[in-house]
């Protein structure tokens, strides 16, 4: 049975809001780096921080697929109606002045729906993977220590590094299925700042800009959170929490070979811990 253009677009509509829970499910580097180095009195040994997260963001824009255009509005809450598997996680190594760091997030879901007694399957898998490095180029003291028994500061670190992102689109009905993919590669450049305010509550605050016509048009990244310090399997422990906003503007050829477009503003609250070992 042959489908009218009113139910194609419907269909692709819900195809490119989909698209856009998916993405905003992605991407969060939880900023593993602001632990400080704590508990080691040589701060020239270079130590592995390991930092699982979630972020819960909703997604507000515009985006445009196979031709069509969709305001994108998504709560987080339509995520877990159709998600099959996620992971995030950041993995970085410091000496205390230098930095690098790398964080890998993997999100694949799933949608049925029927029309006119059809079954419609789209299936979505995307993939970021994210490493830069960073330097400490001003620190100051701020008296006493932290329960790691390092002095508390404040220090302020320049970061640059570039994000790769990749999408796998299926569409499966009548019989046949379609399987497509793109990827695009973003620099960025920017600045965090770690406060000590106790022995133990510690404020971490990064923002950066990317894109400049390498991958996206432009890209926005900002985000905050609020850290305890604690003992977890033996290891010293920063269980946090804090806000974070994204915003893309990334256009190319769709896998469709019409125009898409990604102009979309991703935001909400971020929880996790950063271990070091």
């Amino acid at each position: 049975m042959l489908w009218n253009k009113k139910e194609v677009l419907l269909q692709l509509n819900r195809f490119v809001s989909w698209l856009a829970v998916t993405a905003g499910f992605m991407a969060s580097s939880l900023a593993a780096a602001d632990f400080d180095q704590q508990r080691f009195p040589d701060e020239k040994e270079w130590r592995v921080i390991v930092s699982p997260y979630v972020w819960a963001a909703s997604l507000k824009g515009n985006a445009s697929l196979a031709g069509f255009d969709t305001d994108v509005e998504v709560p987080f809450s339509d995520t877990f109606d159709h998600l099959d598997l996620a992971f995030m996680g950041n993995v970085e190594v410091t000496n205390g002045t230098w930095g690098a760091f790398i964080d890998l997030q993997h999100v694949k879901t799933s949608q049925g729906e029927e029309l006119q007694s059809q079954q419609l399957d789209l299936g979505i898998t995307m993939n970021t993977v994210e490493g830069g490095i960073y330097y400490r180029a001003y620190e100051a003291a701020l008296g006493g220590e932290t329960v790691f028994g390092q002095p508390r500061r404040l220090s302020v670190e320049p970061l640059i590094g570039v994000r790769w992102s990749q999408l796998k689109g299926t569409v499966e009905a009548l019989g046949r299925k379609v399987e497509k993919q793109s990827d695009w590669w973003d620099p960025f450049v920017g600045l965090r700042v770690n406060i000590d305010l106790s022995d133990r509550w510690n404020l971490f605050t990064e923002a950066d800009i990317g894109g400049f016509d390498v991958g996206s048009k432009f890209t926005v990244n900002a985000q905050s959170y609020l850290g305890y310090r604690t003992m977890m399997l033996g290891q010293p422990t920063i269980l946090r929490a804090g806000y974070r906003v994204l915003y893309q503007d990334y256009e190319t050829n769709d896998f469709t070979g019409n125009h898409f477009r990604w102009n979309v503003t991703q935001h909400g609250p971020v929880v996790g811990l950063s271990m070091q070992f």
